[in-house]
């Protein structure tokens, strides 16, 4: 199992609670956040659905980041995560979006740095958590799950702050 499934439900349980939902855009994670958010018990409760943009035509054309500073950073910078979140959000009808992009593999923009993504969270429009976040994973499936890992217990952690 890629992800954990009480974090998961725990999630669920704060939004159906809130009567909210989340949708996920993703780039790096291609698809790993969706489907765990889609495993949750009643997923369909919360989960409004999620979509993957894997490169700057589809970033620019479905979640209408801005291609120019795409193009210049590689489609890999905060700007464009917290746009892909707050665009997905309201692209499915949610209350959250979730955006990340990043590199699950070594390419010549991230060989000084190591592999690394950034995340947003954002709630009714606005950022609400964003962060870079890195992996010590070398294969590139085992960096994406690591990000979605990781991603999903900033959700938690952020929901649950809201909760108690």
């Amino acid at each position: 199992m890629i992800y954990n499934e009480e974090t998961i439900n725990a999630v669920k349980d704060m939004l159906v609670k809130n009567e909210e939902t989340i949708a996920v855009a993703e780039s790096v994670t291609a698809g790993h956040l969706q489907a765990a958010f889609s495993a949750g018990i009643d997923a369909s409760k919360y989960f409004q659905g999620g979509i993957t943009t894997y490169n700057l035509g589809q970033k620019a054309r479905h979640l209408h980041v801005d291609p120019i500073l795409c193009n210049k950073v590689n489609c890999v910078a905060q700007k464009i995560a917290d746009t892909m979140a707050i665009e997905v959000a309201n692209m499915f009808s949610s209350n959250y979006g979730v955006g990340i992009t990043g590199y699950a593999s070594m390419v010549r923009e991230c060989e000084d740095e190591g592999l690394f993504a950034y995340f947003s969270l954002a709630y009714n429009g606005k950022v609400m958590v964003s962060g870079k976040i890195t992996s010590p994973e070398k294969h590139p499936y085992q960096v994406q799950v690591d990000y979605a890992k990781k991603v999903i217990q900033e959700i938690f952690e952020h929901l649950n702050s809201y909760n108690n």
